[in-house]
């Protein structure tokens, strides 16, 4: 498996100076018929990936099973699983210059997933659906382009 990310959030310096905070997370991607599974944060009022900030001393796949469990009711297991990819972007709805470095994981689409928690709800986007809606979290568009490129969706 590819190196995960085991650090909590940090500083790290910008082109211009400016500290850049950085958030580890891992990212839950399921694709169904074309179409990718975001779940909508009541608090930051968007649609994202499934799953959440590393906590220390996590890797990036306990911490993606311990938020699906928590945001989608779900116990994933390390077999049902496969690492993708990983995101760097701008965290959507945080204050500064802040970055998200995510850990990405294929999962399972035929998994009872609800909304929970701070989750009000779960719905399967296609890319121009996702587009169209406001507002659009920068790591999402990429995981999708990425799908895309890498024949994902037909």
């Amino acid at each position: 498996m590819a190196d995960q990310i085991h650090t909590q959030p940090q500083q790290a310096p910008s082109s211009d100076g400016v500290p850049v905070k950085v958030i580890p997370t891992a990212g839950l991607l399921v694709v169904k018929a074309n179409q990718l599974l975001l779940a909508f944060s009541k608090n930051k009022k968007a649609w994202y990936l499934p799953g959440g900030k590393t906590d220390q001393p996590e890797t990036s796949l306990e911490s993606l099973i311990r938020e699906v469990e928590e945001e989608l009711g779900v116990r994933l297991t390390e077999k049902d699983v496969r690492y993708y990819y990983h995101i760097s972007a701008p965290a959507y709805g945080e204050a500064g210059q802040t970055m998200m470095e995510q850990d990405c994981f294929l999962g399972p689409c035929d998994r009872p997933y609800q909304a929970q928690n701070e989750i009000g709800a779960i719905r399967y986007f296609s890319y121009a659906d996702y587009k169209a809606q406001t507002p659009i979290v920068p790591g999402v568009i990429q995981a999708f382009e990425k799908l895309i490129s890498d024949g994902k969706f037909q």
